[in-house]
């Protein structure tokens, strides 16, 4: 998709993968997130699901061509059809506009922790693009806030505001705490449980009840001060790992295969 380079430059990372528990937790911190998560997901059983769909769509839509692009943003507006209860509705503009910003927000929050803060201009056009993984779905171009200015007053009203459900503290156990999990995910898990803990805002992780205090939070800065360059020291190729995956997973299931 042409246009999005600076965009693509962010999302192309596999660190960001790190970053999927606290979008979701972000997510499902909004209670129509929440209830449409418990009624149609199950991460106790399946806790990999949604983070392949998530995925999938993300990098479709960003690096797949524009017929990719289209075809992954009309799997997932089906699969949202049947997501709709008491309250809520998957298709619902307003959700699927605080889901896409919690993806923004986490990605640039994992990008600036690795690489630095990015130069304002970029920084803005990186959030100009990041606008794509709503406006792809139904999220009308008007809704997404005009400029990072403006996504600061929505981010931190929709902080200040959220009330972390016992709905959503159910559903962030099974996934922090997954019962059935291949093995290689219950290896990571005691440290994507630490970095999910880290990159919450701290409002919203006092609502799900989650520990931190200055001994972590010293960890955290030592795991980033000696993580964070040895992480760019990795060749871009193995960097780019998940998105040539999940890219040829997308390819393979649009063609059949």
């Amino acid at each position: 998709m042409a246009g999005n380079a600076e965009m693509r430059a962010v999302a192309r990372e596999g660190a960001l993968l790190a970053g999927g528990a606290r979008a979701i937790l972000l997510q499902i911190a909004h209670p129509g997130v929440a209830r449409g998560v418990a009624e149609h997901s199950d991460f106790a059983g399946r806790p990999l699901d949604r983070l392949r769909a998530t995925l999938t769509y993300v990098y479709g839509v960003t690096f797949g061509t524009p017929e990719e692009s289209r075809a992954v943003a009309a799997m997932v507006t089906e699969a949202h059809r049947s997501v709709a209860g008491a309250g809520y509705r998957a298709s619902d503009p307003e959700l699927q506009l605080w889901v896409a910003a919690t993806l923004y927000d986490t990605a640039l929050l994992i990008y600036e922790q690795l690489f630095g803060a990015l130069d304002p201009a970029v920084a803005e056009k990186v959030y100009e693009q990041y606008a794509v993984l709503g406006t792809a779905l139904e999220v009308p171009p008007g809704l997404w806030p005009a400029d990072r200015g403006a996504f600061g007053s929505y981010w931190g009203h929709m902080i200040d505001t959220l009330e972390v459900s016992e709905t959503a503290r159910r559903v962030a156990r099974d996934l922090l705490h997954p019962q059935h999990a291949p093995p290689v995910l219950w290896a990571a898990m005691p440290l994507n449980r630490f970095l999910t803990a880290a990159w919450l805002p701290e409002r919203i992780r006092l609502g799900f009840g989650i520990p931190w205090d200055e001994g972590r939070q010293r960890r955290y800065d030592l795991l980033m001060q000696l993580g964070g360059p040895l992480y760019r020291l990795l060749p871009v190729p193995l960097r780019e790992a998940p998105k040539t995956w999940y890219l040829r997973d997308l390819r393979s299931r649009l063609s059949g295969g």
